[in-house]
């Protein structure tokens, strides 16, 4: 089973106004309203609504990890609520409880309905591609069932660029909400959480932006708040599906599940301001414009590291951000889905990676950018959180159903 986008067909504006009746009941007449012809053609033209778009949200693996990334997110980080003295049994049950929730909820809402008891149901009304993914901290893992802890379920080693704020970080459960529309999107993450506030709080939440839906192809890559063109070298096809779901040698925690890395990265925007179109590209080893590779041809090619100019100097500089996170081995690939945030006066990326195995995949390619990555200067790691993501799950049933140990 996979997650499909659903496209509902969206009636005209006359349609809905008039209907087909008074229509031509009124063509008959000879009525002539003064923003009728102006309607007409508008219609005939046809808006590009996408409010009524839906992906499912059953299937093997969960939405909102290799479906097309919208155009908002909102992370939202829980803790359960666990009584002092209680039981694993008791635990277990918490646990259960929260995520039988979550998963009808999120049912409800990326198919465009209120959650039940809600008390504001005509904003979930256009969905606009609503997804609802779960991630679990090591916490919840273990409570969930002990024995399947992954070994790379534990904060990330300690980088020297980083200056982390517990304030972001790691939690019991993340709730990945993505979306084309803030409106349903906000009203999603409220209904959530008010329904599971009993047994879980809000620790923090993170919202994030892309480009709007609209606004450019939606096969182009985005870009961040630096103007650069982020994502250029996400795995496609057989090697997306290997790197998020495994593989030959390469074993996920749980059949159906992956890993994510949130990382919080915060983006001095000022001082990038003062350095010149050369400068950036030789930082990142592309093309601010256009995303290639400073070393020539388009923006999914290959950077030749081994290029040099006529003074036998490397083109690509061995420290730029794209010789640091090349790919060394096979298996260092990961899915990044960024998405921009500007809170005042601060800016930055939330970095969100996917992949079957943290350590197989992601670290070996954050320790070579933490040594050395020329982008390092503008740049400061302040939030980071390791989450194991659940399954899928079948209809009638709920996320982690089938992991419980009981």
């Amino acid at each position: 089973m996979s997650n499909k986008t659903v496209s509902t067909p969206v009636p005209s504006r006359r349609a809905l106004l008039f209907g087909s009746a008074a229509t031509v009941a009124g063509a008959a007449a000879g009525f002539a309203l003064g923003t009728g012809n102006a309607q007409s053609a508008h219609a005939d033209q046809g808006e590009a609504l996408h409010g009524q778009q839906t992906i499912e949200f059953y299937g093997t693996h969960q939405p909102g990890i290799d479906t097309p990334a919208p155009a908002f997110v909102s992370f939202l980080a829980l803790d359960l609520l666990l009584p002092d003295g209680s039981s694993m049994v008791d635990q277990r049950e918490i646990l259960r409880r929260v995520l039988k929730l979550i998963s009808a909820d999120a049912h409800r809402l990326m198919s465009g309905r209120g959650i039940l008891a809600d008390t504001e149901p005509e904003l979930a009304q256009n969905p606009a591609r609503l997804t609802v993914t779960v991630g679990l901290g090591p916490r919840a893992v273990k409570i969930m069932n002990a024995a399947l802890v992954p070994s790379w379920l534990k904060p990330l080693e300690a980088f020297d660029i980083d200056k982390l704020d517990e304030a972001w970080g790691q939690s019991d459960l993340v709730i990945q909400i993505c979306g084309d529309d803030k409106m349903s999107l906000a009203h999603a993450a409220r209904a959530i959480t008010k329904d599971v506030r009993s047994m879980a709080t809000l620790r923090w939440v993170q919202d994030g932006f892309r480009h709007s839906r609209g606004s450019q192809d939606e096969a182009a890559t985005m870009r961040n708040l630096f103007g650069q063109v982020d994502g250029s070298a996400n795995p496609r096809d057989e090697m997306l599906e290997r790197t998020l779901w495994g593989g030959e040698k390469l074993e996920p925690w749980v059949r159906g599940g992956t890993s994510l890395v949130l990382r919080r990265i915060e983006m001095d925007l000022d001082t990038w301001d003062h350095v010149d179109r050369p400068g950036r590209d030789f930082s990142l080893g592309r093309r601010q414009d256009t995303g290639a590779p400073v070393t020539g041809g388009g923006e999914f090619d290959a950077p030749d590291l081994q290029a040099t100019d006529e003074l036998g100097l490397p083109i690509v500089s061995p420290d730029s951000h794209v010789a640091r996170s090349q790919a060394r081995e096979a298996d260092e690939k990961i899915l990044r889905r960024g998405y921009n945030y500007l809170e005042g006066q601060h800016a930055g990326l939330l970095f969100a990676s996917y992949q079957c195995n943290v350590e197989v995949q992601f670290l070996p390619i954050q320790r070579r950018l933490a040594q050395a990555d020329m982008l390092n200067e503008w740049t400061t790691p302040i939030g980071s959180a390791v989450y194991a993501v659940l399954p899928g799950c079948v209809a009638g049933s709920y996320l982690g159903a089938e992991l419980f140990s009981d």
